[in-house]
């Protein structure tokens, strides 16, 4: 059967121990592979590999030998508990295998849990997975995690669910940086926090999160919201060749004035904001009336739903200079 967004977060958190198997697929390797790290600890637990309940298994290989698949399912191990036969990087090639695989499991075999890259809605594997009533077929895909999943994963973690401008800090990160240093940035944040059991404020966010992606963005982040539109093209260039990409580019800029807006709004008198350019930031927010920037934002959301767009031709980066130009000239005035 196939599960939907809020279907598969349930699902990632307590698979169906009962299940003939499920099917990952997605463009994301790295996406793909966390959501399957998680299913199988959950089905296996954290001794599954030392009591080889777990049998690893890459797809091209079934193709010399198609009977490993039969015996990893079949087989009965020496440790009581749940058994798992996975499949890494599947392809239609090696669908009538697998299928004839899922169609021989009976209860008692071990459970298959396959990963593919991305999968069209007319695929043999997907459309077998989703029509079978003791399996799941999920498709993972770019979005970043949003609010419950990173609660989750907190809290997985052992941290507690920080309060609301913390947890606006994270969601942020999320949407910046990728999948594999954003899971690895809360289990930084985790040992961090051992034996304290203060909350997690915007400090320690920063003072575990990746660095290089601020200090990638920053420069042309500082220039577009100081108004100078002529820098612009040479830092653009110089990032460029950095090999930074515009959809990075895009997202560190909505973030940033997404961080203006909280500076603005602030109540306290101290607004959280960390980092060697906080005194321009708290400046720019000042500069930055509401209006422009929800203006702002609305220009930045645009240009992210035009580099996603599949009819998409012109490129990138010059997509998102184009806009910096604009917000630059926006904010000059």
């Amino acid at each position: 059967m196939k599960l939907n967004k809020s279907q598969a977060s349930g699902y990632f958190r307590q698979p169906n121990p009962d299940a003939a198997g499920v099917l990952l697929y997605g463009s994301d390797g790295m996406r793909v592979a966390l959501r399957r790290q998680e299913i199988i600890a959950a089905l296996v637990g954290p001794n599954g590999e030392e009591e080889m309940r777990l049998t690893r298994m890459a797809a091209a290989g079934l193709s010399k030998e198609p009977a490993q698949i039969q015996d990893a399912l079949k087989a009965i191990g020496f440790f009581p508990g749940a058994r798992v036969a996975f499949v890494e990087d599947a392809t239609e090639k090696q669908a009538p295998i697998l299928l004839d695989a899922l169609a021989s499991w009976v209860p008692g075999d071990a459970q298959l849990v396959i990963t593919a890259g991305q999968l069209k809605p007319t695929s043999k594997l997907r459309k077998a997975f989703e029509a079978h009533p003791q399996a799941y077929a999920i498709g993972i895909y770019d979005d970043p995690p949003d609010r419950s999943e990173i609660e989750q994963t907190l809290k997985s973690s052992g941290i507690s669910v920080p309060d609301n401008a913390a947890m606006s800090a994270l969601q942020d990160l999320a949407r910046a940086i990728e999948p594999g240093d954003f899971r690895q940035t809360l289990e930084k944040l985790a040992l961090y926090k051992f034996r304290d059991d203060t909350p997690i404020t915007l400090e320690d966010i920063a003072n575990c999160a990746p660095t290089s992606i601020e200090a990638e963005v920053d420069d042309v982040l500082m220039v577009v919201c100081d108004g100078q539109a002529n820098q612009i093209g040479p830092v653009m260039a110089r990032l460029q060749s950095q090999g930074v990409n515009a959809v990075t580019l895009c997202i560190g800029a909505m973030r940033h004035f997404r961080t203006l807006h909280r500076i603005a709004v602030d109540t306290t008198g101290r607004p959280q904001v960390w980092g060697p350019n906080r005194d321009r930031m708290m400046g720019q927010a000042r500069k930055w009336g509401a209006a422009r920037r929800e203006a702002a934002l609305t220009l930045l959301t645009d240009t992210d739903l035009q580099l996603r767009s599949a009819g998409q031709n012109a490129p990138a980066l010059a997509l998102v200079e184009r806009a910096f130009i604009r917000l630059a000239m926006m904010g000059a005035r």
